[in-house]
């Protein structure tokens, strides 16, 4: 697909309903759904240049899709990453993640205020296969500092965590991270890339479910990974081909027209959360209220 490359100069407003917009030549007014499981070539020989990679062009819709290709590209451009791949779901996209990253023998440090199925993934499953898990306070840089005072692969949390509304100081993780060789690992899904870029403060890989704000309408699953383009490129785009979470086409292109209002949904959502905060925190009832933007928040 043929993109804008003055798309990343754009505001994000923009971006969000403009970004990855690649129009077919029926010159249509909304972007196709495309929902064929493959393509075909005009010989042989085009289709072997498709098939080994040395043309760019779509094979089998599980590897890539046009319809997925636009949202991915669209979300690229909010979060400013050099690449992204969308994924059936967001636990998906946390565990293709991790597992791209992963092996028998490493060792990943994690927050331990996480989304229980993101604690199941780092405290049971990956420890089957050889996995050292390390959970810290999230808050407590002195625990960060302590688990990744030797060698460590990767480094997982979630800012704001789901659903306790912790906040890591992300850049100081990040860059205690790096120092013990690891690969930073941010779920952002919360905040969106309209609120905060996590590759802004230096991790280097962000995970998102689709099902939150990007849809913000309860209508489809969806996830999506990004990152340096040799991270998606190569191990990840391995572990998607060969175990199939992938994106459907028809989700794909509900998430991209969510993405046309998500701007408008966010700051919509946290001032009415602000406010509703507010409002409880004054009432004798209420023992204790978490939201970020309190004055009272940790």
């Amino acid at each position: 697909m043929s993109f804008n490359p003055a798309a990343a100069e754009w505001s994000a407003d923009t971006q969000a309903v403009r970004g990855g917009l690649d129009r077919t030549g029926f010159f249509e007014t909304s972007e196709p759904i495309f929902t064929n499981s493959g393509f075909v070539y005009e010989s042989a020989e085009a289709a072997e240049r498709a098939f080994t990679g040395e043309d760019e062009r779509f094979v089998y819709s599980r590897y890539g899709n046009p319809t997925v290709a636009t949202f991915q590209e669209r979300l690229r451009l909010l979060e400013g990453t050099e690449d992204c791949f969308a994924t059936a779901s967001g636990m998906s996209a946390v565990f293709v993640a991790l597992g791209a990253l992963l092996g028998a023998g490493d060792r990943v440090v994690a927050s331990r205020s996480l989304f229980g199925s993101c604690f199941v993934i780092l405290n049971e499953i990956l420890p089957r296969w050889g996995v050292e898990t390390v959970f810290v306070d999230g808050l407590d840089l002195d625990q960060w500092r302590e688990a990744l005072s030797v060698p460590t692969n990767a480094v997982f949390f979630e800012s704001p965590s789901n659903p306790m509304q912790e906040i890591v100081d992300i850049r100081a993780v990040c860059d205690l991270a790096h120092a013990a060789g690891a690969t930073v690992v941010a779920d952002n899904v919360f905040a969106t890339p309209l609120l905060q870029r996590c590759t802004d403060l230096v991790a280097d890989v962000v995970v998102y479910s689709g099902t939150k704000h990007i849809d913000g309408q309860g209508r489809v699953m969806g996830g999506a990974i990004l990152g340096s383009k040799e991270f998606i490129d190569g191990p990840v785009k391995q572990l998607m081909r060969h175990t199939g979470p992938s994106l459907s086409s028809f989700n794909a292109w509900v998430l991209t027209k969510g993405l046309e209002t998500m701007a408008l949904r966010v700051n919509h959502s946290s001032a009415s959360a602000l406010a509703l905060a507010e409002f409880l925190e004054q009432q004798p009832a209420v023992e204790w209220v978490k939201y970020p933007l309190l004055k009272s928040h940790p």
